[in-house]
């Protein structure tokens, strides 16, 4: 080996490590962004070179990753990212037995019912059923929703220390639809609050007519892996409430390897 490929080496792997870390946040942006998007406009939130941007979309189109609309050039996901996920619900032990307890939950209770997980910082839903009712309260799978919007984002931050907490949160997560600000103090404390409860019941934090009630699913060292979740009209009764939460734990407890 001369001493120019050995210095020519360290490069290649650095284009190639760059590389990986752009095609990353493409799919990551495309993620987020929830529907398609130009090129042209990807390279410019991405702040990217627009040439090389082309050249990795077009690469990742050519692997069945990425398609491209014949109607208007917009790019999202292929159909073998859906493969790839379809992959992960059949194949990972939790959430496959989590999808058949939502879908087991929303049936009996009535109630849209949902599965859910931190990513990148974010409350994701990761298996949603919608409920029977004639007004239907849903969310789409997938749907990332700042963490101190949700019950269940009180219930996946539980035993973690303050800096930490203070670190992961946002600012902007801080801020509800409506405008109000949620103060990290206050925020901090509901999750002890819902660590000591064992389930987390919050109302009207994204819009007035709802509320959710959320269930801790723990791992095998026993931290909160993942939570299920019903969400619900706001106008229920105490007792209806009560009787939910039990039926909530119940499926909380069967997914639970504790």
């Amino acid at each position: 080996m001369t001493v120019d490929s050995l210095a020519a080496e360290p490069n290649t792997a650095q284009r190639r490590e760059r590389s990986v870390d752009r095609i990353l946040q493409i799919l990551e942006f495309l993620h987020g962004h929830g529907e398609g998007i130009r090129i042209g406009a990807l390279a410019k939130a991405l702040n990217a070179p627009r040439s090389s941007t082309y050249t990795l979309v077009n690469d990742l189109t050519e692997a069945g990753l990425l398609e491209v609309s014949p109607e208007d050039s917009r790019i999202f996901f292929g159909k073998r990212m859906y493969l790839y996920g379809l992959n992960y619900i059949r194949e990972n032990s939790l959430a496959k037995r989590a999808r058949m307890e939502v879908d087991r939950l929303a049936k009996e209770t009535g109630e849209t019912s949902e599965f859910c997980m931190l990513q990148n910082s974010r409350y994701t839903i990761m298996h949603m059923r919608p409920g029977n009712r004639p007004f239907r309260i849903s969310s789409a799978v997938g749907l990332q929703i700042p963490i101190p919007w949700t019950a269940s984002g009180r219930l996946l931050l539980a035993g973690r220390p303050r800096a930490e907490i203070e670190e992961l949160i946002a600012p902007e997560d801080l801020v509800l639809p409506d405008g109000r600000r949620i103060d990290i103090g206050d925020f901090i404390e509901a999750i002890g609050q819902a660590k000591r409860d064992g389930y987390c019941l919050t109302k009207g934090l994204v819009d007035a007519v709802t509320q959710c009630l959320a269930a801790p699913i723990y791992g095998a060292e026993g931290n909160v892996e993942a939570t299920i979740c019903l969400v619900l009209p706001v106008d229920l009764s105490e007792d209806q409430t009560d009787a939910l939460r039990d039926r909530l734990l119940q499926s909380s407890r069967a997914l639970s390897s504790r």
